[in-house]
């Protein structure tokens, strides 16, 4: 499997629509986090709280509610927390959950690492890295995953590329973000299909708006792109090749915590779970009435405000060990986890309701 690394401007039109997207996204979480008016500060306010959460809640009983400080990425995964947030789910469990906007993976990485944050939606990969020399986090449940009816990721082709289908896509470049659910999810969904190793060409293109200028501009033939914003590439004319609405068990992600929070405050983190359960249940069952908060969250780009679907979200579960074993099976391939990884030690569903 050949993988390189190339960077060009690509389209700038279709940059700065997705970095403007991303920025006005991190801009509006972080006026909402607590009044705060700067990332920094709220980091600093939730790090000065933990002290005076785990002392209020030490013997597990306390009147007072518990503080539970979330990363959140600026993606549609989140909204059912939103949605609990705004429909008062948390407080009714005696919660109090704290919103801390993060722009990208590795600074929602930074966050729950320095302690500045109790949990987060990840997925099994970053799981494993994180738990690959001791154990760091724990996944208590799926926050999304792809079904028939609605992909996760998306490989398109570039509506310059001619390429519009799979047999025309073997040996073209895709552009992936290395180490990650999209190489994952790319390399798999492309296996499912009869590809070899030597028919995927990879080529590493990390930012997202650089993959889509590049992807729309036809410098990229193609490129994998998480929901929604494959739908923006699809509006300018990018071609669907495969996604994981044929292949569900590839597209996923989850809802993990701190392996020192699960320990100190288990009951929170059931009563966190029965609250999302009931926002889920809102959105499955009428969804035209969240259509606002998407544009206030801004988790949809602004040209599909209006046409977008929300997708169905799971109910209450956890990645299945088949899902764990593949996942480990194909990061040991790459040459990025040497070990076995015990999924019990990783994955625990005794928090659902």
């Amino acid at each position: 499997m050949n993988s390189s690394s190339r960077y060009s401007r690509g389209s700038r039109a279709v940059f700065l629509i997705i970095v403007g997207f991303l920025v006005a996204t991190l801009l509006a979480l972080v006026s909402c986090s607590d009044g705060e008016n700067n990332e920094d500060a709220s980091l600093s306010a939730a790090a000065g709280q933990e002290n005076d959460t785990a002392a209020s809640t030490t013997d597990g009983v306390s009147d007072e509610p518990v503080t539970i400080r979330m990363a959140v990425l600026p993606i549609l995964d989140a909204l059912p927390m939103y949605v609990a947030d705004e429909n008062g789910y948390f407080e009714e469990q005696n919660l109090i959950v704290e919103f801390i906007p993060v722009p990208s993976a590795s600074q929602r990485d930074q966050v729950i690492q320095a302690g500045q944050a109790d949990g987060m939606i990840n997925e099994v990969l970053s799981t494993l890295f994180y738990n690959k020399d001791s154990q760091e986090i724990i996944v208590v449940r799926n926050a999304r995953i792809a079904t028939p009816e609605y992909p996760q990721f998306r490989i398109l082709a570039s509506a310059e590329s001619g390429i519009t289908n799979l047999d025309a896509l073997k040996g073209q470049e895709i552009g992936i973000s290395e180490a990650t659910i999209i190489e994952y999810s790319t390399d798999r969904l492309l296996e499912a299909e009869g590809f070899t190793d030597d028919d995927i060409n990879t080529i590493a293109v990390p930012g997202i708006p650089d993959r889509m200028a590049l992807l729309n501009s036809g410098e990229l033939s193609a490129a994998n792109l998480p929901d929604p914003l494959s739908s923006l590439a699809m509006q300018s004319g990018a071609v669907v090749i495969v996604d994981d609405s044929a292949h569900p068990e590839f597209g996923h992600s989850t809802i993990s915590f701190r392996k020192e929070f699960v320990d100190e405050q288990p009951e929170a983190i059931r009563k966190f779970l029965i609250a999302l359960e009931r926002a889920v249940d809102d959105i499955n069952g009428d969804k035209d009435q969240f259509s606002d908060l998407l544009s206030e969250r801004q988790l949809v780009p602004e040209p599909l405000l209006g046409s977008y679907i929300i997708p169905d979200f799971p109910q209450g579960s956890v990645p299945p060990l088949s899902q764990w074993r593949d996942i480990l099976e194909w990061a040991q391939s790459k040459g990025y986890i040497d070990d076995d990884l015990d999924y019990d030690d990783s994955v625990d569903d005794s928090f659902l309701p």
